[in-house]
């Protein structure tokens, strides 16, 4: 899930997610890599983050961890 959105920015969509099924996996994508975004990222929720451009593999790889945990 995009972390910057137009209507509603995704640590706000995501309290909504976790309502509703807290144990849906969602992971963050986001242009923001510095610590305290990061941080705040995994703080709110998501279960990893991945910072743009985002590679097929690494996508891959958090939704291989995700799935196999």
């Amino acid at each position: 899930m995009d972390i910057k959105m137009p209507e509603m920015d995704g640590i706000e969509a995501l309290k909504g997610i976790r309502d509703l099924s807290p144990d849906f996996p969602v992971i963050a994508v986001t242009a923001y890599a510095f610590e305290e975004n990061i941080r705040e990222i995994m703080n709110s929720g998501f279960n990893d983050y991945l910072i743009k451009p985002i590679r097929c593999s690494a996508l891959k790889e958090k939704l291989d961890a995700i799935l196999h945990n």
